[in-house]
């Protein structure tokens, strides 16, 4: 007859060898604690920079003015070319009326303003994007355009956001790795320790015939144990950091133009993800570690 396995044994024994090594163990929750939250700290900031991305896809346009020989109907059809266009969200025809009014907005009581003749204005296009990394490919392919006579756009702006939402990512992923690389070190030596004081208890154990999962399991469940405590503690932490830093943003009222990402938006699954990782750095750096011992 198979045995049961007894887990709550496993538990138990996982939960002293934290305590005995106390020192290791929260040196080494302290290293998760640390590596989680610079980990989700360029997380935030990359999801920022999304939302920024998303919020310049949504308002950022530019121009495009219509040669002043084209009738209306050859307007109506340039412009179905142009919201035919990859990357063109939408696209609206302004008159050169309505171009003299938004600009004479604010200097009503400006003479020199107002003498301005509708002629100095052109019919134009306002075309909004919907992906900016494809902005300056977007500008030129309507820029080619028979009827367009020129454009005004500004693609420093989307280049600029491109790149920092490019950078942040890629630190992020870079960091992501090196510290959970860290983290494992820290673990895999802390479970060390506790296998190095019980290889005497772990040889006898082998010699009466226990499996190697049976050696193991206690190893991992103190691995995995101390990785979902760092996830935890991490979590909260980098919560506390991010909504003060949120709450003087907002109070300074330094950022107006953009809504910053909440952090109760994306709690659940960050922490989803952050206990995921406490898990696999604790299994993975107990098994990495105990593996020398268990060959007897």
């Amino acid at each position: 007859m198979k045995k049961r396995i007894d887990f709550g044994y496993f538990v138990v024994e996982g939960a002293r060898s934290i305590v005995s090594h106390r020192l290791m163990s929260f040196a080494a929750v302290c290293m998760i604690v640390a590596c989680l939250v610079i980990m989700g700290a360029f997380s935030m900031v990359a999801l920022n920079a999304d939302r920024v991305m998303g919020q310049f896809e949504d308002e950022n346009e530019f121009l495009a003015y219509i040669d002043e020989a084209y009738t209306d109907e050859q307007i109506a059809q340039l412009q179905k070319q142009v919201e035919a266009m990859d990357n063109v969200a939408s696209v609206t025809f302004i008159t050169k009326e309505e171009a003299r009014a938004t600009y004479l907005e604010g200097h009503e009581n400006d003479g020199l303003y107002q003498s301005l003749p509708d002629t100095v204005f052109r019919d134009r296009f306002s075309i909004h994007v919907k992906d900016l990394e494809q902005f300056d490919a977007t500008v030129t392919a309507v820029a080619q355009l028979p009827g367009i006579a020129d454009y005004a756009a500004a693609p420093e702006i989307a280049d600029g956001l491109v790149m920092v939402r490019n950078v942040a990512s890629a630190l992020a992923t870079i960091l992501v790795v090196i510290l959970v690389v860290i983290s494992l070190f820290i673990i895999a030596n802390t479970i060390k320790l506790a296998t190095f004081t019980r290889r005497e208890e772990i040889a006898i154990m082998k010699m009466c015939g226990a499996t190697n999962w049976f050696v193991r399991w206690p190893f991992v469940i103190e691995g995995v144990i101390l990785g979902v405590l760092g996830a935890l503690v991490s979590f909260f932490l980098l919560w506390g950091i991010y909504a003060s830093i949120y709450n003087a943003v907002v109070a300074s009222g330094a950022l107006t133009l953009f809504n910053l990402v909440m952090f109760q938006s994306v709690a659940w699954p960050l922490l989803g993800i952050f206990t995921l990782a406490g898990v696999v750095i604790g299994a993975g750096g107990s098994v990495f570690a105990i593996r020398k011992f268990l060959q007897v």
